[in-house]
């Protein structure tokens, strides 16, 4: 009796798990207003591919990024010693050892650049609070004295980030952590810290919080002032955010019932940091700026971010996936990153999707990347360099996928088909396009081969012939384009 039990159990929070994913992809977002915004956020729609950088002083120690001070029950804040403040003492003492002497941001800029990226983001500050630039309003940063790196005369690490990534004709967002576990006015030291969120009642204390929302405000402008042309905000915390009372009870409600220690992990509060506010003060500094306040509904998140996955089909919004390149968000000795097959497949079917891929790559300690980034990236340009027209500037068409074969479209009709090749397999004597047609007279190709292709219709689809010429001769790895000058319609 128990299994049929267990399995309508299981079944039935399937069903409500696609429910709720598809609630939070299709209509949980609110569509940007501001003229300037909108076209700006169509640019970054059509340049497709982008580069994250989590980089920070946890990088010394190769371990996930600022969570290990963190006291949660969770594995990614798991600490190498026992004792939590002794782990925290420890943790902040790295400032006074980090020292990236081989910080070279126009080599990053120039390998982003021959991928075929043309957007970064920089983390300017994680949760734990450190800041990459020259915040004014603390002295936990890599300018402080008391950092080794402050004399360095690329001491202002973002500031160069952006700079050289800018020169080269990027769009520059500044990532930026809501949360500071460092501040006095985050984790007041009245309290020990519970969990990931403010370890005071903002209602209770709210000079306190008044404080933490100025300072908040404070740094973010300063990035918006000081650093030139900033053309996103991509802001980190999402559960820092107004929320009403009703959400935070049915959210402790839900934490009480599903925990089996009595331990709730993570509490849900009020915390309001008046990002209508914010953002209005950003835009006076940098009009036109797209805001990512991720995580959070509302008209503060021009587009949404599904972190580490790909959605399984279109979505009718802006959005990105943010995807980890190799080892982890942070640092990892000896990583090993994904090959050049799977990152060229990854970014196609994210843009036949009607996505953007923002791939993360974690500088070492020392300031460097691993060899495996860069021969990434290599892979990435050799196949951008022949295939980019059916990738920017293109747009989702259905049914964005068929078998082996995902398609994009661009505003002028031409159509491109991209055949994604099997590990080691050989390009085939003919392609078959099941879901469309060319119209008559069409004209149809291979990016990267001269002359046009010989085609067939086939029921609702056409075949084409690929030449033994270009079988043996092969434009390019991993994925070949045929493109059509027009579709039927």
């Amino acid at each position: 009796m128990k299994k049929p039990l267990i399995l309508i159990i299981l079944l039935f929070s399937l069903v409500m798990g696609v429910k709720a994913q598809a609630i939070y992809e299709d209509e949980r977002y609110v569509p940007e207003k501001d003229p300037l915004v909108l076209k700006n956020l169509s640019h970054w729609q059509d340049i497709k591919f982008g580069l994250l950088m989590h980089w920070g002083t946890y990088s010394q120690k190769g371990i996930v990024e600022s969570w290990t001070i963190c006291p949660e029950d969770e594995g990614w804040c798991n600490r190498d010693i026992p004792n939590y403040n002794e782990y925290v003492k420890q943790y902040e003492g790295l400032k006074k050892t980090f020292n990236p002497t081989k910080f070279d941001p126009d080599r990053w800029a120039n390998a982003a650049k021959e991928a075929g990226m043309k957007y970064v983001v920089f983390t300017t500050k994680h949760h734990d609070g450190f800041c990459m630039f020259d915040s004014k309003y603390t002295d936990y940063k890599v300018t402080s004295p008391d950092c080794p790196f402050h004399v360095n005369p690329k001491a202002n690490i973002a500031k160069e980030v952006f700079s050289s990534f800018r020169n080269k004709g990027f769009m520059v967002g500044a990532y930026f952590s809501k949360p500071d576990w460092h501040s006095e006015y985050y984790w007041w030291p009245n309290f020990p810290p519970r969990d990931r969120n403010v370890n005071y009642d903002p209602e209770e204390h709210k000079d306190l919080w008044a404080k933490y929302t100025e300072y908040t405000h404070n740094q973010i402008l300063e990035l918006l002032s000081d650093y030139g042309k900033i053309d996103l905000i991509w802001l980190d915390g999402g559960w820092v955010a107004k929320k009403s009372k009703e959400v935070i009870d049915g959210a402790y409600k839900e934490r009480l019932g599903e925990s089996k220690s009595g331990y709730i992990k993570a509490s849900v509060i009020n915390q309001d940091i008046k990002m209508d506010e914010l953002v209005e003060k950003c835009r006076a500094k940098q009009p036109g700026l797209i805001v990512v306040d991720r995580a959070v509904y509302g008209k503060n998140q021009n587009y949404l971010t599904p972190e580490n996955r790909v959605p399984d089909k279109t979505l009718p919004y802006p959005w990105e996936s943010c995807i980890i390149a190799g080892g982890g968000w942070s640092y990892v000795p000896n990583a090993k990153f994904m090959s050049g097959r799977d990152g060229v497949q990854l970014l196609i079917n994210i843009v036949a999707k009607g996505g953007n891929l923002l791939l993360n790559i974690a500088p070492g300690p020392d300031g460097t990347w691993a060899q495996g980034a860069y021969d990434l990236l290599k892979e990435y340009g050799a196949w951008m360099k022949v295939n980019s027209e059916g990738i920017y500037n293109s747009k989702a068409i259905a049914p964005y996928k068929e078998g082996k074969i995902c398609m994009t479209r661009q505003n002028n009709g031409n159509t491109y088909f991209f055949y994604m090749a099997e590990d080691k397999e050989a390009m085939p004597k003919t392609i078959h396009i099941t879901s469309h047609q060319p119209a008559k007279g069409a004209k149809v190709t291979m990016l990267g081969v001269k002359g046009n292709l010989s085609w067939k219709y086939e029921g609702k689809g056409f075949i084409v012939d690929i030449p033994s010429s270009v079988q043996k001769n092969i434009p390019c790895k991993y994925a070949w384009t045929i493109k059509v000058s027009a579709i039927k319609e």
